[in-house]
C-alpha cells in the first residue's frame, strides 16, 4: 500500500507540471518520435525521469512523441494506462483506454470472428455493455452470448474469449477472476479502460490498438487528465462540466457551421474523430448495400495512395464484411480521377456489384482537383451489367479535409443526382489543430443514408464529446477567413518557388481551380536533382528522396518556431513540412507511396522567412540555375 502511495505521489509531482502540448497537440513531432518504439520509449523515458524525482516542465515536453496521433495514443493516455497497470499489477502494454465505452468490446469481438473464437460477455453495470445488440449481429455478424452478473467471481471457466464490462472505481484495483480474459472498466463521464489480463496475449493487445488507431480513438487528453487527477486527487479540475452545460448550444453552432461550408440542407453528424465518422459512414453505406441489394457483392472504389487511414480502414471493412471487396482508383503519377473512376465503375457494373466510391478532392499529396462537370457526369452515367441489365447506380464519400468550406453538397453542386457523403477531419481548419473530431453532411440525394450512419456512429459510441463540441464552436466560425488566409500565404510561396528553380515539380491548385473555391493550403514538392550525371532510375530516386528528407531538416532546424515537422496543416501558425510516405501513408503499399515533400501554411505564416530558407538551401545544394 505504501508503495501505491508513494507512486501515486509522484504521479501528483508530474501533474503539476505537465506542458501545455500534452493537453493540446494533436499530431506528432516527428522530430521526436520513434515509431518502432511509440509507447515504450515514452514511458521508459518517463519513469527514468519520475524516478529522479526531479525533473521540469521543459524535460517533460522534449521526452519522445508516445504515438503518433492522440487518436490512437498520447502523453496523458499512456501516463494514465501505465498508473493503471501499476495499480493493478500487470504491464503497461496490458492497458488500453478509449474514449468509447463499447468500442473495445467490438474489438474484441471483431478478433473472435476472424479467429472463429467463441465470446463470453458479462457485466454487472445498471445496462448492457452494447448498444443495438441485433445490428451487431445481423450486420457485423458478430456472435455473443451476453449475461448480467453480481460478482466476477460468478464467471465460469469457458473454452472462448471472456469480457467482463464494470464500472469501478480507477483509483483502486479492479477484482478480477482467472476465468476473464480482459475486463473492461468504464467511466461514466471520461470513457474506458480496457485490461487485457493474459501478458503473453500480444497479438490481441495488438489488434485492439489497431481497432483504436482505426475505427475510434483513445480516452481524450483532457479526459485522461481528468481521470488522473480523480485518481491522486479525488477530484477534476479542468472546464467539463461547462462544456457540458453548453454542449446543446454548441451543437447548434457546429450544425450551422458545417451547413453553410458544405450546402447541405441536412443535420449534419459530428463523431470523435475523422476515422471514427469515416467508420461509421462505410459500415452505413455497407448495411445499406447489404439490405437493399442482398446477395450482391460490395466493391469499395478508392485511390491505393490515399490517407493510409482510410486505406488501411476501408480493407479492414473488407476483410470483415461477407461479399466485400477493394478495387484501386489510380488518381496521381499521370493517372487522374475521372478516367479511373469511369474505368472502376463499368468493371463493378459488369460484375453486378455495388460501388461505394471514395475519394479525396483535391487529392493527397499530388493536390488535384478533377473537372467537376465531367466527375458528376461519369458518377451519373447509365451502365449495364453483363446481362445488359441496369447496373446499381454509386454511391459517393468524399473527404474534403484539403477545402472543407467547398459546397459540394448544395443544390445546384455537379453532384446534386449522386447520392454524396462529405466529410472531414475536424483536426485541420475546422478546429486550427486543437481536437480531432470529426464530421459528415449529406446532399437531399443521400437523404436516406444519415440514419443508417447514426446508428452505426451511435452503437460505436463513436459521438463528439462536449469539450470537442466547445472546440469546434470556438474555431469553426472563423474557418472560411483562415482557409483563404492561409491560401494566400501558400500561392506566395509557391508562386516563390516557382521563379526560384522553375525546374521543380510543384503539385497544387491552378489559378482557375482557386477562383472555383478549392483553396487548399498545402502543396507537394519535388526538387530538381542537381547535375546531369548518367544515373539509374533507382539512383535517381534514391537521390531524390535524400534531397528531399534534407530540404525538409533544414527548414525545420532553421527556425523550429516557423517551421515543424507533422503531418498537420490548417493549424493556427507556423509552417508545417512531411514526407507522405513516411507519415500519412503510413499503412500504403510501398509501390503506392510519395516521398514528395509536403508543405502546409497556416494563416500567420512567415512567408518572407520560408522564402529566405528556401533560397539559402537551394543555393547551398546548387539547384539555382
Amino acid at each position: 500500500m505504501n508503495s501505491n502511495v508513494s507512486f501515486l505521489n509522484s504521479i501528483k509531482n508530474l501533474l503539476n507540471k505537465l506542458p501545455k502540448s500534452w493537453i493540446e497537440l494533436t499530431t506528432h513531432r516527428l522530430d521526436i518520435y520513434n515509431e518502432a518504439q511509440a509507447k515504450s520509449e515514452f514511458l521508459l523515458k518517463l519513469k527514468n525521469l519520475i524516478t529522479k524525482n526531479d525533473f521540469t516542465t521543459e524535460e517533460l515536453d522534449q521526452l519522445p512523441t508516445a504515438y503518433d496521433y492522440i487518436r490512437l495514443g498520447h502523453q496523458l493516455s499512456s501516463l494514465l494506462e501505465w498508473v493503471l497497470a501499476q495499480l493493478n499489477k500487470l504491464s503497461d502494454d496490458q492497458v488500453i483506454t478509449f474514449a468509447s465505452h463499447t468500442m473495445p468490446i467490438l474489438s474484441l469481438l471483431r478478433i473472435n470472428k476472424l479467429t472463429h473464437q467463441d465470446t463470453f460477455i458479462y457485466y454487472n453495470t445498471t445496462h448492457s455493455p452494447l448498444i443495438d445488440e441485433t445490428r451487431l449481429e445481423n450486420i457485423y455478424g458478430y456472435r455473443f452470448n451476453l449475461q448480467k452478473i453480481t460478482d466476477a467471481k460468478d464467471i465460469p471457466q469457458h473454452n472462448g474469449n471472456v469480457i467482463f464490462v464494470t464500472e469501478s472505481k480507477f483509483n483502486k484495483p479492479i477484482l478480477s477472476s482467472p476465468n476473464i480474459d480482459a475486463t473492461i472498466n468504464i467511466h461514466p463521464s471520461f470513457g474506458c479502460a480496457m485490461l487485457i489480463h493474459d501478458a503473453k496475449n500480444h497479438k490481441s493487445i495488438s489488434d485492439v490498438q489497431h481497432v483504436r488507431r482505426r475505427e475510434t480513438i483513445a480516452m481524450t487528453p483532457i479526459n485522461a487528465l481528468n481521470t488522473l487527477k480523480d485518481i491522486v486527487n479525488n477530484e477534476t479540475t479542468l472546464p467539463i462540466e461547462s462544456c457540458e452545460q453548453d454542449k446543446s448550444k454548441n451543437m447548434q453552432s457546429v450544425i450551422s457551421c458545417i451547413k453553410e461550408n458544405t450546402g447541405s440542407q441536412l443535420i449534419p453528424l459530428i463523431a470523435s474523430s475523422g476515422l471514427s465518422i469515416q467508420y461509421a459512414m462505410m459500415m452505413g453505406l455497407a448495411e445499406n448495400a447489404m439490405t437493399q441489394y442482398p446477395g450482391k457483392t460490395i466493391k469499395i472504389i478508392l485511390p491505393p495512395n490515399c490517407y493510409g487511414g482510410t486505406n488501411d480502414q476501408s480493407r479492414r471493412i473488407a476483410d470483415l464484411m461477407p461479399n466485400t471487396g477493394i478495387v484501386d482508383m489510380h488518381v496521381d503519377g499521370g493517372q487522374d480521377l475521372i478516367s479511373s473512376l469511369d474505368e472502376a465503375l463499368s468493371k463493378v457494373a459488369r460484375a453486378d456489384g455495388i460501388p461505394l466510391v471514395l475519394a479525396e478532392i483535391p487529392t493527397n499529396p499530388r493536390v488535384e482537383v478533377p473537372d467537376m462537370n465531367k466527375l458528376g457526369e461519369v458518377l451519373t452515367r447509365k451502365r449495364f451489367t453483363a446481362q445488359n441489365e441496369p447496373a446499381i447506380k454509386p454511391y459517393f464519400m468524399v473527404d474534403q479535409t484539403f477545402c472543407p468550406n467547398v459546397r459540394l453538397l448544395q443544390q445546384d453542386s455537379e453532384l446534386k443526382d449522386v447520392k454524396t457523403i462529405s466529410f472531414a477531419s475536424g483536426s485541420k481548419f475546422p478546429s486550427g489543430g486543437r481536437c480531432i473530431a470529426g464530421y459528415c453532411a449529406a446532399n437531399n440525394s443521400a437523404k436516406g443514408l444519415m440514419k443508417l450512419i447514426s446508428s452505426h456512429l451511435v452503437l460505436s459510441d463513436n459521438l463528439a464529446n462536449s469539450h470537442q463540441l466547445h472546440t469546434l464552436a470556438e474555431n469553426m466560425p472563423s474557418m472560411p477567413k483562415r482557409i483563404k488566409l492561409a491560401y494566400t500565404k501558400t500561392r506566395q510561396l509557391v508562386n516563390f518557388i516557382h521563379a526560384l528553380i522553375p525546374q521543380s515539380k510543384i503539385y497544387y491548385v491552378s489559378d482557375e481551380i482557386a477562383q472555383l473555391g478549392f483553396m487548399p493550403s498545402v502543396f507537394s514538392l519535388d526538387l530538381p536533382l542537381p547535375g546531369d550525371k548518367e544515373i539509374t532510375t533507382q539512383q535517381h530516386s534514391d537521390n531524390q528522396k535524400l534531397l528531399n528528407t534534407k530540404l525538409i531538416e533544414f527548414m525545420i532546424k532553421s527556425h523550429p518556431n516557423e517551421s515543424k515537422n507533422c503531418v498537420s496543416y490548417g493549424q493556427l501558425k507556423g509552417s508545417y513540412w512531411t514526407i507522405p510516405a513516411t507519415s500519412t501513408q503510413g499503412t500504403t503499399k510501398e509501390k503506392d507511396k510519395d516521398y514528395v515533400v509536403r508543405v502546409a501554411l497556416s494563416p500567420e505564416s512567415d512567408v518572407t522567412l520560408l522564402s529566405q530558407l528556401f533560397k539559402e538551401f537551394c543555393t547551398k545544394h546548387h539547384l539555382i540555375s
